[in-house]
């Protein structure tokens, strides 16, 4: 078996590639990326202890592709904040991921690969979930059982009506994940499509519009200060959130069963159970590392932003008898202990 990886020196593309190393021992891995997101280029080290082979390549560029055909295609690659684009430059982002993701449907249509593609909580639209009815708890907000189809307080459904706009960043993934469906429609690709949610975890490089549990934690053990980022500065704020270990058992299932799984497109998230707050989070980065750091409310929202998402998992659990295994506390855990044992490659890249 021949497995691509896009994104592959990505936190979840290396994370995958290891893991498929353990599993399918016989495979031929290949990671590629661009190493356009910095600290991409701290995973080569992994790559090659787990003998993954790394493919300098540029979706954006078709011509930098491998030439050889692979068995499936598993599409990492994207810009991934929510605030690409707003900044007046949207070329990147569309470039990477609308045109990349298109470059490589054309090589799994060409080379009749099995292709699983990395989607987004956030292709739902804003305003749907922004105007679903809401309280406020002592430490955060929690969504009400009635107002919106497709909504509950356990979280978004896939029935939820896709009218309205998402962000750039989620009419790029959502755009994809429609090309997908005339893909399989034209070409009897044979496709899967995870909706992920917050994803986290070792080895992943944090920033402020992307990968919030590593950077609350590596803003702790280095003391680096924080805010909490609109809804009045009060940190009450919620996502859910997926060990990416778990998303790798998962990704395994579907690979193993390909044909069970074809056409598949849902959620996959850490769900109810596996959310919280900014304020929860800080309280348990306190808990897991012993320190502390200073944190400013700013009070002004960021367009895009939401007050709350949880995603609703029923259609999976449906599927399959895979549950996330590891909860928040687990995540802060398992990342605080790989920045202990990484202090000074993580030091300077937040």
């Amino acid at each position: 078996m021949k497995i691509l990886i896009t994104g592959g020196a990505g936190f979840i593309g290396s994370n995958l590639a290891v893991r498929f190393r353990g599993v399918f021992s016989d495979a031929v891995i290949v990671a590629m990326d661009n190493l356009y997101r910095r600290g991409s280029e701290l995973n080569l080290p992994r790559l090659r202890e787990n003998e993954i082979q790394f493919h300098w390549g540029d979706i954006r560029d078709p011509d930098t592709f491998p030439n050889e055909p692979f068995d499936f295609i598993v599409e990492c690659s994207a810009e991934p904040s929510i605030l690409a684009g707003q900044d007046g430059h949207p070329r990147y982002l569309i470039q990477t991921n609308l045109l990349g993701a298109f470059h490589c449907l054309e090589k799994a249509r060409l080379w009749k690969s099995g292709f699983l593609f990395l989607s987004t909580s956030r292709v739902y639209p804003v305003a749907r979930l922004e105007s679903h009815p809401w309280g406020e708890h002592e430490t955060r907000f929690v969504w009400k059982d009635h107002g919106t189809a497709g909504i509950t307080a356990r979280g978004v459904q896939e029935t939820l009506d896709m009218r309205g706009t998402r962000s750039l960043y989620g009419f790029t993934k959502y755009a994809v994940e429609q090309l997908i469906e005339e893909y399989c429609n034209a070409y009897g690709l044979r496709a899967v499509v995870n909706r992920c949610g917050v994803i986290a975890g070792p080895w992943q490089f944090g920033k402020v519009d992307q990968g919030i549990a590593s950077l609350w934690v590596m803003a702790h053990y280095f003391k680096k200060s924080l805010s909490y980022l609109g809804y009045g500065g009060s940190g009450k704020q919620v996502r859910d959130f997926l060990h990416i270990d778990d998303l790798c058992d998962l990704i395994v299932e579907q690979l193993q069963d390909f044909a069970r799984w074809e056409g598949w497109v849902g959620n996959v998230s850490g769900g109810f159970e596996n959310s919280a707050s900014l304020g929860e989070l800080t309280a348990l980065c306190c808990e897991v590392t012993g320190r502390t750091t200073s944190i400013t409310p700013g009070a002004v929202t960021r367009p895009n932003d939401l007050r709350i998402f949880i995603g609703d998992c029923t259609n999976l659990f449906q599927r399959t008898n895979w549950r996330p295994r590891k909860r928040v506390r687990s995540i802060i855990a398992d990342t605080a202990a790989w920045v202990h044992d990484n202090e000074s490659l993580l030091r300077n890249l937040i």
